[in-house]
């Protein structure tokens, strides 16, 4: 069993060598860049990984390509900021040691916020498929939130991924204003009515569901945060796809 990891990237100099540096059980990097002005290229150069250069397509489209550009079958898909746990990375030495028993197999996604590792407010176990026979499985979502689409079985793994989100709430609101754009957008082109009850009910639902029922107040003022810009987020992405929407009121 070989494993071809792929990382898709833009300015992502910071993350990018703690991502390659975690996947010595890969038998091929690849980094598939789209016009990155830092040093990414650089990087991943350095760090042995093969560079494909791609214009921008759409998350899911980035991430089949890199999959189809692969040598091997396998694929371990990455995103710049997450990196293999050390358990992890045993559990996939492993895999190859003895051969898959499914086509795609999922991982718990352990995301460090603001300098701490959050393990509540609907944010952990987070199970993710990232490792999968390209044959039998391909990436979908046209916008926002790609995930893996399997035509066959899958396991399961028990090491983390690790995730490495923001540092500060300012990187938080930049990153959240691109993705509830990309959201708004989703939803106008699925022609989903969106309603002034889903404005002015869901953000605080959501944040009720993140802070009591998901127990985000175990994760301390982190936890505070998290439940507030999530609440933010769907209010955004309500908003954006109402002034986005043809023939709005």
């Amino acid at each position: 069993m070989k494993i071809s990891a792929t990382i898709i990237t833009y300015n992502e100099e910071r993350n990018l060598p703690r991502a390659i540096e975690s996947l010595r059980c890969a038998d091929e990097i690849l980094v598939v860049d789209s016009g990155s002005s830092d040093r990414t290229i650089e990087i991943a150069e350095k760090l042995g990984a093969k560079i494909i250069d791609s214009p921008w397509p759409g998350y899911a489209k980035q991430k089949n390509l890199a999959a189809e550009r692969a040598e091997n079958d396998w694929i371990l898909s990455l995103d710049a900021d997450e990196s293999l746990s050390e358990a992890l990375e045993a559990e996939i030495w492993h895999l190859k040691k003895n051969g898959p028993q499914h086509d795609a197999y999922t991982m718990p996604r352990l995301a460090r916020y603001l300098g701490r590792w959050i393990r509540h407010s609907g944010w952990y176990p987070d199970r993710k498929i990232r490792l999968y026979n390209r044959n039998k499985a391909t990436w979908t979502g046209d916008f926002v939130h790609e995930s893996v689409k399997v035509d066959g079985s899958v396991g399961h793994m028990d090491g983390n991924l690790l995730h490495f989100t923001c540092d500060s709430l300012s990187e938080h609101m930049k990153t959240m204003d691109r993705y509830t754009t990309l959201a708004a957008e989703q939803l106008v082109a699925s022609k989903r009515e969106i309603t002034w009850g889903r404005l002015i009910f869901e953000p605080p639902w959501t944040f009720f569901n993140t802070y009591v029922l998901k127990a985000g107040f175990l994760d301390g003022v982190e936890g505070l945060a998290i439940a507030n810009m999530a609440a933010l987020y769907n209010f955004l992405k309500y908003a954006k796809a109402r002034f986005m929407a043809p023939g709005r009121e």
